[in-house]
């Protein structure tokens, strides 16, 4: 197994409830991800990994090939999601028997990536010898040049100031926004030091029209409506 894709769900959601098994265009959200990795032609196999077993269920009628049951103590509001990525991949690789050289991990509340986008992180990875990729869209607001922050005394300023000030946008240094849509690990690194960022971690750039992730009805009703307009008239 050289690659691997691992999906993580939880159950649980208090911004859109049940959205990862939310009907989406006829299919539950999760269902996109994993017909993504499908797509790609990449992965040797494709694990799921969450608390519930509704959604284990749906994930394997969905095409997903190992399903992973987390511990409840990873599917908390508050617990991190690395530990949830590492235990997945671990339990993939004690399924298959089979260590991948690199994993990759899809937000499942992103479901507006293309296959593409999951193709081009991965052949960065390669290609620049780096242990890791993130993904990103350009960032509206630079923190070289109008993006603030509060103070503890309540007044505000550039939340990365320079000296001498950057007075144009374009002058300033490309800044993007994290969009946790596709994560490309070297397995090695990752399970010696889980991490998102490492000193040599790469960015694949995406559109800011394939980054939205759900958090809230509003995403939800803006996914839809971008996902419908793919569809063939």
């Amino acid at each position: 197994m050289s690659l691997l894709c691992t999906i993580c769900a939880r159950g649980g959601s208090k911004g859109v409830v049940g959205k990862n098994a939310r009907d989406l265009l006829g299919k539950p959200v999760l269902a996109w991800s994993i017909a993504q990795a499908r797509e790609t032609g990449l992965f040797d196999a494709i694990a799921f990994s969450s608390d519930s077993d509704a959604l284990l269920e749906a994930a394997l009628k969905a095409g997903a090939d190992i399903a992973v049951k987390r511990p409840d103590e990873m599917a908390t509001d508050t617990a991190p999601k690395l530990p949830a990525i590492r235990h997945c991949l671990e339990q993939a690789i004690a399924q298959s028997g089979k260590t991948p050289e690199i994993f990759v991990d899809l937000d499942v509340t992103s479901p507006l990536r293309l296959a593409s986008d999951i193709a081009g992180a991965v052949a960065l990875l390669r290609e620049s010898g780096a242990r890791n990729v993130i993904t990103g869209a350009p960032a509206r607001r630079s923190p070289y040049f109008n993006l603030v922050e509060q103070r503890t005394d309540g007044s505000v300023g550039l939340s990365k100031p320079t000296d001498p000030p950057i007075t144009r946008r374009q002058d300033a240094p490309r800044c993007f926004d994290m969009n946790a849509s596709i994560y490309v690990w070297r397995v090695a690194p990752f399970l010696e030091r889980p991490a998102v960022f490492y000193p040599d971690t790469r960015l694949f750039e995406m559109p800011e029209e394939r980054s939205i992730d759900i958090d809230s009805d509003l995403d939800f009703a803006l996914v839809e409506l971008l996902l419908r307009q793919r569809l063939p008239a």
